[in-house]
């Protein structure tokens, strides 16, 4: 597969999504989870014209292009204009709602003054591999490319195929033309081509293509495929077009929960992020399991990262804080009550990351922080719903995680006398490994110790579950021992949360800096020491400690843009500023009441979005444009924090 490191569209519903280039290319499809299973090594869409050779619509020298949603959806149109012979055209591409089918629907307008004999192609290579290898079979209006695992099939409605090549199509398809003899074939890359006939001057002409996907599961014999095919033909493509947008609209609408102006360029890119957000979470989002990706797939040959089409418990939670402001509540609920429940190791931690299913993802290290966030996530969930139900349901979860927590700082700390017993049961734990307790890594993956971000996110999650209790032990009262027990709990859990904070300002406050460090080591400024105010609430936004410390954080990592840099020499996609980090500090400046600083953060951030309203992971300090994985979910989150933070205390 060739690299495809910018996704500048996403379109899809809850079991497909799909995305694309700025010229209207599909780069990746999944189906039937946000992160599992992608399919397409490249889908080419292409035009011969008269005596012309191949003109790709998303890749030619005379074609310009304009690419834009139906506004409030996730219908994506791409106006392709081919300068060369004036011919006009617009793809339109969606997913139905209830149909898991990618529709395109492509719209040609003869602008010129002469005839265009137009033939539509179509040049599909699948992903394989040595178990999954792919073949070709052609079929009345389409062609069928399978393997033992799935079925992919390119379909033109009401189409009948002028030619077809399942072999060596890329050796000539080049030219515009293809030639098969073979009904049926072993090749990874298949073609098909549609006579759109002639076009006269001002003429119109549409042509409807399906991409459906079998998973080969329940339905798996050729003929069944092909019975399930033939029904696509009764689909209306502008009905469910229709459908699609009117539902999108109203889902937009019933998840606006800010009042934003609308007036200035500004307000109206303020809004478009905004809405964006609202659109892309669903998308993101496992529907059966609750799991959120963070991102959809920039980098699968690892080549610059570690791949981003993953679920971190800890990216999620600010997602879901970010979801129950967008009164996207139930979904939340779904997150921590079957995802985090399913992923929970018996230990009471949470690896690294997953896949949205629930099955573990490919991890490097171990991060005590994703264990701690969750708890303070649905103590969050809780702040907003008030619904005592959902801590009753997560609170066995949570004291799992609680008594890791704990481990963990026993060891950290070597703290004795009561807690002895405590540290006991851990080397017992660990008696017959020859591993010690991993060393967690920080937040950003990077580096291995103790963090001040980490201790700040088991700060917050005592505190959280001092909370819980107090809030569920009213109906414990007929229950004496468990009162007693959760009694008994929460002076543990105060007295830990005295340590920890006295460990905190003991180890990385540098008395010569006078400013808090990262870590125990490195001692570097970085942005999630902010973490420790908010959302973690260690220490308070106006302690002298704090201010001096954001004051070096502005001198070392603020850029001369407005946004901030992760952390001091960050090297990784050459260390550009993250709206993430910019955001964060935002976040700062609400707390501190400085509301011109914090609108400064946002700025940067809403000038450094796409053209469709995504915010990147990370944008190019020279150009304002995004820099890596453009649709990053924790950025929108932040975004959506700090948004209502500021409309909630600026009004």
């Amino acid at each position: 597969m060739e690299e495809k490191y910018f996704n500048d569209a996403v379109i899809g519903n809850k079991q497909m999504i799909v995305s694309y280039s700025k010229k209207g290319e599909l780069l990746r499809m999944y189906y039937n989870s946000p992160d599992y299973k992608q399919f397409i090594d490249y889908l080419y869409t292409g035009l011969k014209i008269n005596d012309s050779a191949l003109i790709k619509l998303h890749d030619d020298i005379n074609n310009t292009y304009n690419q834009y949603y139906t506004e409030n959806t996730n219908i994506l149109n791409t106006q392709i204009k081919n300068t060369y012979f004036n011919l006009n055209i617009v793809q339109t591409d969606f997913v139905p709602i209830k149909n898991n089918v990618l529709v395109k629907k492509y719209t040609f307008t003869n602008e010129n003054t002469i005839d265009l004999d137009v033939k539509f192609l179509i040049h599909s290579k699948l992903l394989s591999n040595d178990n999954n290898f792919v073949s070709g079979k052609l079929i009345k209006n389409g062609i069928i490319q399978y393997t033992h695992d799935y079925t992919l099939a390119i379909i033109g409605k009401s189409k009948k195929v002028l030619s077809h090549q399942i072999n060596d199509t890329f050796s000539n398809i080049h030219t515009g033309e293809i030639q098969d003899k073979d009904y049926i074939g072993m090749s990874h890359d298949s073609s098909v081509s549609y006579d759109m006939s002639v076009l006269k001057p001002g003429e119109t002409k549409t042509i409807e293509i399906f991409i459906y996907i079998n998973d080969n599961n329940n339905i798996y014999k050729m003929d069944d495929i092909e019975e399930e095919i033939a029904k696509l033909e009764k689909i209306d493509v502008n009905k469910e077009l229709a459908n699609t947008k009117k539902y999108w609209e109203n889902y937009v609408k019933d998840h606006t929960t800010l009042e934003l102006k609308n007036s200035t360029e500004y307000e109206k890119r303020v809004k478009k992020i905004y809405n964006r957000t609202i659109l892309l979470y669903p998308l993101l989002t496992n529907e059966k399991t609750g799991g959120i990706s963070a991102a959809v797939e920039i980098d699968e040959h690892l080549s610059k990262c570690g791949r981003y089409s993953y679920c971190w418990p800890r990216d999620a939670v600010f997602i879901t804080k970010a979801m129950d402001i967008l009164n996207m509540e139930k979904e939340t609920e779904k997150f921590y009550k079957v995802f985090c429940k399913n992923t929970q190791s018996k230990n009471g931690m949470w690896e690294q990351r997953f896949y949205t299913d629930g099955r573990l993802a490919p991890c490097w290290g171990y991060q005590i922080d994703e264990t701690a966030s969750v708890i303070h996530g649905i103590y969050e969930h809780y702040q907003k719903t008030k619904n005592i139900k959902f801590l009753k349901d997560t609170v066995k979860m949570c004291e799992k995680a609680i008594h890791f927590l704990e481990k963990y700082i026993v060891q950290i700390m070597d703290i004795k006398e009561e807690k002895d017993i405590v540290k006991k049961e851990l080397e017992e734990y660990y008696k017959d490994s020859i591993q010690k307790i991993p060393v967690s890594y920080d937040l950003w993956e990077m580096n291995e110790g103790i963090h001040l971000y980490s201790l700040a996110s088991i700060f917050s999650a005592y505190q959280s579950m001092i909370k819980i209790y107090e809030i569920i032990e009213q109906d414990k009262e007929s229950n004496r021992l468990k009162q007693e027990s959760i009694i008994k709990q929460k002076e543990i859990l105060k007295e830990q949360l005295e340590t920890i904070k006295k460990y905190a300002i003991e180890n990385f406050y540098d008395e010569t800096r006078k400013t808090f460090v990262r870590n125990l080591t490195d001692r570097k400024m970085d942005i999630s020491i902010i973490g420790t105010v908010t959302p973690f609430k260690m220490f308070a936004a106006k302690e002298k400690k704090i201010i001096n410390t954001v004051q070096t954080i502005d001198l070392n990592l603020r850029t001369y843009t407005g946004g901030y840099q992760r952390f001091e020499y960050d090297h990784y996609m050459n260390g550009n500023p993250w709206p993430v980090a910019t955001l964060w500090m935002a976040l700062y400046h609400i707390e501190t009441e400085n509301y011109k600083k914090a609108k400064e953060c946002l700025d940067f951030v809403v000038a450094s979005s796409t053209k469709h309203g995504f915010l990147p992971e990370q944008v190019n300090n020279q150009t304002m444009s995004p820099a890596w994985v453009i649709g990053l979910a924790w950025s929108h989150a932040m975004f959506i924090i700090a948004l209502e933070k500021i409309i909630q205390k600026c009004q």
